[in-house]
């Protein structure tokens, strides 16, 4: 009776095992890589956004009307995430890229969204569609 309740322990401690390791998403899974985004839309050009403490890596950023975009954020040091309110785009460790389609020229805004010291109220460039 030992051997068995042994065995079906084993059984189950590997079956846990087994199901911690597999650390696909549901997002990889569905070929999330192969360009297409969530909105269905391939980028067709990419825009890297490096924070450090209190600034970006430039103060502003071009993007063309009407050409999907993959917008990627990169923090580089401290504790920092980006937002854009007229593109609805919210960038941090955790979410840290998004395709936007940006239908409309103009000169918009981008700040830091995660109050990050001192600085933080200085941290702001410019993203300007053309």
């Amino acid at each position: 009776m030992q051997r068995k309740l042994a065995l079906l322990l084993s059984i189950l401690f590997i079956l846990i095992l087994a199901a911690c390791g597999n650390n696909t998403t549901n997002k990889e899974a569905s070929g999330s890589n192969s360009g297409i985004t969530d909105t269905g839309v391939a980028p067709q050009e990419e825009l890297v956004i490096k924070a450090t403490n209190y600034s970006f890596d430039s103060k502003e950023y071009h993007l063309k009307k009407g050409v999907p975009v993959k917008i990627v954020f990169e923090n580089e040091s401290g504790n920092h995430g980006i937002l854009i309110p007229e593109f609805n785009l919210t960038l941090n460790r955790e979410n840290s890229s998004q395709v936007i389609v940006p239908e409309e020229a103009g000169t918009f805004e981008m700040s830091c969204s995660i109050m990050c010291g001192s600085g933080h109220s200085n941290m702001i460039a410019k993203i300007i569609v053309d």
